[in-house]
């Protein structure tokens, strides 16, 4: 097969909400780290020796290279319309057939308790869940940062309003 065929094999789909997961913007913490052991070697007295600053900066940004991967594998939002991929788990449209209503302040739903979509626990940290009703009664919820956006959009590919 030549690039031209495979080109032609397949089509994307179109994006119709995505959230990345973690931003590589982070790693500008390793430099600053770095930075900041250069000034206390300088205020110290004791002159600049680059190895330490060095390791600092490689250091965290190393680690923070680790966790920024993880985020963008476990915690991205991705729908399409036939797709909404939460982490490493896809859900089909198709399979959805009710999207429930926001929660009434002060107010714990049912939906709440479900099992967050993913391969994580519960829904992450800085999401809010949205309640999810799919075929052969199953449930979850679905999740995202700006979880009104994915619910508008949610409610145009399945047709029913959440109310």
């Amino acid at each position: 097969m030549t690039e031209g065929d495979t080109s032609d094999q397949v089509t994307a789909e179109e994006v119709l909400f995505r959230e990345p997961g973690g931003t590589w913007w982070w790693l500008l913490a390793g430099p600053a780290a770095g930075g900041a052991m250069m000034a206390i070697q300088l205020s110290g007295g004791a002159g600049v020796q680059l190895g330490v600053p060095a390791i600092f900066m490689i250091l965290v940004s190393g680690f923070l290279a680790i966790q920024i991967k993880a985020a963008r594998i476990h915690t991205s939002v991705e729908l399409t319309p036939t797709t909404l991929r939460q982490g490493t788990e896809l859900v089909k449209i198709a399979d959805i057939v009710r999207i429930f209503p926001e929660p009434k302040r002060h107010e714990t739903e049912k939906w709440q308790t479900y099992r967050a979509f993913g391969e994580l626990s519960g829904v992450p940290r800085g999401r809010t869940g949205i309640g999810i009703k799919l075929t052969e009664g199953r449930s979850g919820q679905a999740w995202a940062r700006r979880h009104r956006t994915l619910r508008g959009a949610l409610e145009q590919l399945v047709g029913e309003p959440s109310s």
